[in-house]
């Protein structure tokens, strides 16, 4: 009755009634009447119907052959049903009451679940279906537990809420085998679950999924001081005996990474307190577990906890290798890389790629003439080889992006190098995924890197793109066709000669240009944000001052400032609000403080910046990105573009539009822009990139030349078009 819902009054008898136009075509007893009523209701929340104007609560699909069937079932299945509870002369009036409850009770949770997708709305036929074969048995006086049990968690649950009022015999079974199904379904919620009902009788079993699934979660639980965390520590087997013998300890935290070596009998924490306070026969252990892991990788057999890893290795390298050789980047080498001349190539092959978004230009160029000088002459092909071909697309993009490539290619046989820079084309379709597009991000940006520089092998990655395509389509594999058209078409862009507009083609946001309405807000103002950082070398401090040369003292431009944060507004022109807060050094990070002050200001009046701009040292970047709101419509990082930051950016705001630099920003770079982009903006026109990139690239000459080239405007950074499109395509 959902379509025309209207309410039958009867009065003196208890059923009557005619079929009348937008009426019900059967007798509706008064004393039910509500019942009805309210499922109508419920039905009328769910789909747009008859052209009304209020969109339903259900997110349906594309297909709209599979929302037919959900509409059917929610609709005509629910009204043929709502009927014939009515009518049926055998059922008496609680049983009426108590299956129009029910049937009101599975509409309203469908359209709830589905609106805060905790399923999806296709199950819509099977809950249907699930109810009326439910009512069958319950009639009968007979268990519901066999339509649950041979139903998914959610289809499960809901009948078990319809059949709770009066309750079915069948729920109480019921709702055991629910818990194991929904434990099964979210195994994430089952430490959770078992915090809370320590004696549930599958707890042993459950226990021992999880340390092999997820081992950090049984060892963050195995650390606390409660029922659960004392059962763990006698738990029988022998995974969850090694993860609560390290959350016991101390030095649980650096055993960890090694959970799966020593489960195996291969290590012992011994073994581990022998190097867990040396930096370096750490960092040492750890790249030798990793080669270790990834050579069990390729004979499919996958280490517990290779992230844990593979994060600590990150943070040793980046912490106490790589923080060292920037900070030392005045000294002479002797001095500056001295605490990596112990390394071999292997551990300076993961200093390279998972110092990524910190290394310095000159840092990662010491890193690679060390690597080839401990190769002692072996072909550098060998190099992929040791690491099981580990990151390896992380390497030659790096190298690619600072010039080494010519180098590392040259040092390896013809035949081998033209191997690997297929193999670095080849297979993204399986490690890419909404969750992970990295290796297709270091195949764009590498060429991206290359076109410029060696045309030869920008036509040969275009060809490899375009032959894994049509292999792709051949294989029937959509997540190929979506990864290598993507690919081929940024290939082809980059020559201007194929006219190829990368938002048409792409489906993306225009990547040629901001337009200005899109950067002001409800006032008319265009409100930018930028981060500095107070540094002991003073480097953020002179940052800022430069930063002020480009408005202090000119006519154009007010300021005013207080101990936290300065502002800046265009007095000509379009109004241009800038807010920076002040690079302040100390104890308890004063420039955070400043930071935040700031940030509660811009809240505080409605400020919602639509530029963000981050200066000072690459490993403050990550600071800056954690403050960008989803407003934001143009970046500028100023240092490393990294595949995490651009992910980062890009989370945040789906279309921003980001300025990064290959090697290490400049404010000789990066003042120009920020003038030229102000220039426009009070101008109120539009940010034109390649027209704003080309003058750019006029002021330049020299070594400032080669600097301003290190920097990637926004139609240039495939990497981050990449993000984009795949994005929107796999959402589509």
């Amino acid at each position: 009755m959902v379509r025309n819902l209207l309410f039958l009054l009867l009065f003196g008898s208890a059923s009557a009634g005619l079929a009348q136009a937008g009426r019900p075509d059967y007798p509706v007893d008064k004393g039910r009447l509500l019942f009805h009523e309210n499922l109508d209701k419920e039905q009328e929340k769910l789909f747009n119907f008859n052209g009304a104007k209020v969109r339903g609560i259900v997110p349906l699909g594309h297909d709209e052959s599979i929302n037919s069937q959900i509409r059917y079932a929610l609709t005509d299945q629910v009204d043929a049903l709502q009927k014939q509870f009515e009518l049926d002369s055998a059922l008496g009036d609680n049983a009426k009451k108590k299956y129009l409850k029910g049937l009101e009770i599975l509409v309203k949770t469908y359209g709830s679940s589905t609106n805060r997708r905790e399923f999806s709305p296709v199950l819509g036929p099977s809950i249907v279906s699930a109810f009326d074969a439910a009512v069958t048995l319950d009639r009968r006086n007979k268990s519901i537990e066999p339509i649950v049990q041979g139903n998914t968690y959610w289809v499960g649950k809901i009948i078990v809420d319809c059949f709770s009022y009066p309750e079915n015999i069948g729920v109480p079974a019921s709702r055991k085998v629910l818990t194991t199904k929904f434990l099964n379904q979210y195994p994430d919620r089952i430490m959770p679950y078992l915090r809370s009902n320590i004696t549930y009788p599958g707890r042993d079993s459950l226990i021992a999924v999880v340390a092999r699934r997820d081992p950090r979660k049984v060892y963050d639980y195995a650390a606390a001081n409660d029922a659960l965390a004392r059962y763990i520590r006698i738990h029988p087997d022998p995974v969850v005996k090694v993860i609560a013998e390290m959350a016991s300890s101390k030095s649980g935290q650096q055993y960890f990474p090694f959970i799966d070596e020593i489960y195996r009998g291969k290590m012992t924490l011994d073994d581990l307190d022998k190097v867990k306070d040396n930096d370096q026969e750490y960092y040492k252990l750890m790249v030798k577990t990793r080669l270790s892991y990834t050579a069990r990788l390729l004979q499919k057999d996958t280490p517990m906890e290779m992230q844990a890893l593979i994060q600590k290795m990150g943070d040793k390298a980046r912490n106490y290798y790589i923080s060292e050789i920037n900070g030392l980047h005045n000294s002479p080498d002797p001095v500056r890389f001295k605490r990596i001349e112990n390394l071999n190539p292997q551990e300076l092959y993961y200093l390279c790629v998972l110092g990524e978004d910190e290394i310095y230009t000159s840092s990662y160029r010491g890193v690679f003439k060390r690597i080839i000088q401990k190769l002692k002459g072996v072909p550098t092909d060998s190099l992929f080889m040791s690491v099981n071909f580990d990151y390896f697309r992380k390497f030659i993009k790096m190298a690619a992006a600072y010039n080494e490539l010519d180098t590392l290619l040259k040092l390896m046989p013809d035949s081998n190098a033209t191997v690997l820079m297929k193999s670095f084309m080849f297979g993204l379709e399986k490690s890419t995924n909404l969750d992970n597009v990295e290796d297709a991000v270091d195949v764009a940006d590498a060429y991206s890197s290359i076109v410029e520089k060696n045309k030869e092998l920008a036509a040969s990655m275009l060809q490899e793109a375009r032959w894994n395509y049509d292999r792709c389509q051949k294989n029937g594999d959509l997540n190929g066709q979506k990864i290598y058209f993507i690919e081929k078409t940024l290939f082809e862009s980059a020559d201007s000669s194929n006219n190829i507009n990368l938002s048409t083609t792409l489906g993306i946001a225009p990547v040629y240009t901001v337009d200005y309405n899109s950067l002001t807000d409800s006032a008319g103002r265009v409100v930018q944000q930028v981060f500095f950082y107070g540094d002991d070398d003073k480097d953020g401090q002179n940052s800022y001052a430069n930063f002020m040369t480009l408005f202090r003292g000119k006519a154009d431009w007010s300021i005013q400032e207080n101990p936290d944060y300065v502002t800046i507004k265009s007095t000509k022109g379009k109004p241009v609000w800038i807010f920076a807060n002040k690079p302040l050094y100390g104890e308890d990070d004063p420039d955070a403080k400043a930071q935040e002050k700031l940030a509660e200001y811009l809240a505080k009046n409605n400020l919602e910046p639509t530029i963000f701009i981050h200066r000072g040292h690459s490993y403050h970047v990550k600071s800056s990105l954690a403050q960008i709101m989803p407003s934001a419509r143009v970046v500028i990082l100023g240092s490393c573009g990294g595949y995490n930051n651009l992910n980062d950016v890009l989370t945040i705001s789906n279309d921003a539009h980001i300025i990064s630099s290959k090697q290490i920003g400049t404010r000789t770079v990066n003042e120009p822009i920020l003038n030229a982009i102000n220039t426009s903006l009070r101008n109120g026109k539009n940010i034109d990139w390649i027209p704003m990139w080309r003058d750019l690239s006029k002021l330049f000459t020299g070594e400032s030349k080669e600097r301003f080239d290190d920097y990637i405007p926004p139609y240039k950074n495939l990497g981050a078009i990449f993000i984009k499109a795949y994005r929107n395509q796999t959402a589509e």
